[in-house]
């Protein structure tokens, strides 16, 4: 089975490592996208360019709104979906101008700056936070907020999609939460934050490896 997986923001594609080994066996994909255009639909695009055939597609949170983003554009190479710290809607108003103030730290204090006032709300206990694995380029990581800032709703494609689908959540996720997620099939981490792959990496594998069973 091809398996894709779309990391989150501020780290990069070494997010994954803890899911490799679940992951034997399977043909394993995990590109960067960062630099890949200022919108979510040209990401889409560019990962639909690099990558052949249908897949089983796992995204975290700016990952799963890529993924989203290419179920819509191309659903016939999305042959699943599973989705961590995501939500299938748009940013709101207020979550709008947390974006450009996130912006604006990036720009005055660089992605060192960003990553301590992130690292509250990655993770449930700040001593599983890995600084190596974040994106160092303030770039990159501006494009990817105003990305993520002006995704397109996704609730329809959400609704619509043929495949096996499933949400899960930190149950310390600020972002998003179980509750929010109640009208779909959503899964929650106990003692975990937004990156719950990272920071109970036991219980996420075994959520990804029942549901790759399901596939």
């Amino acid at each position: 089975m091809k398996v894709l997986l779309l990391h989150a923001f501020p780290v990069d594609e070494r997010m994954w490592e803890p899911q490799r080994a679940v992951l034997t066996g399977h043909e394993v994909a995990a590109p960067r996208l960062y630099g890949r255009g200022s919108t979510m639909e040209a990401w889409a695009d560019s990962i639909a360019g690099e990558h052949e055939g249908e897949h089983t597609v796992v995204g975290a949170s700016m990952g799963g709104y890529c993924a989203l983003a290419l179920a819509a554009r191309a659903p016939e190479r999305v042959r699943a979906l599973l989705l961590l710290g995501a939500r299938p809607d748009a940013d709101s108003e207020e979550r709008r101008a947390g974006r450009a103030d996130t912006i604006e730290l990036i720009r005055s204090e660089g992605p060192e700056g960003l990553w301590r006032s992130m690292v509250p709300k990655l993770f449930a206990d700040e001593r599983h936070a890995e600084g190596s694995l974040l994106h160092r380029d303030p770039d990159g990581l501006i494009g990817a907020v105003e990305a993520i800032r002006d995704r397109k709703d996704s609730t329809a494609v959400v609704r619509s999609f043929g495949g096996p689908l499933q949400f899960v959540v930190g149950e310390s996720d600020p972002f998003v939460s179980a509750d929010e997620l109640a009208d779909h099939d959503a899964r929650e981490i106990a003692g975990a934050g937004h990156l719950a792959n990272l920071e109970r990496p036991d219980e996420f594998n075994e959520i990804l490896r029942d549901f790759l069973v399901r596939v």
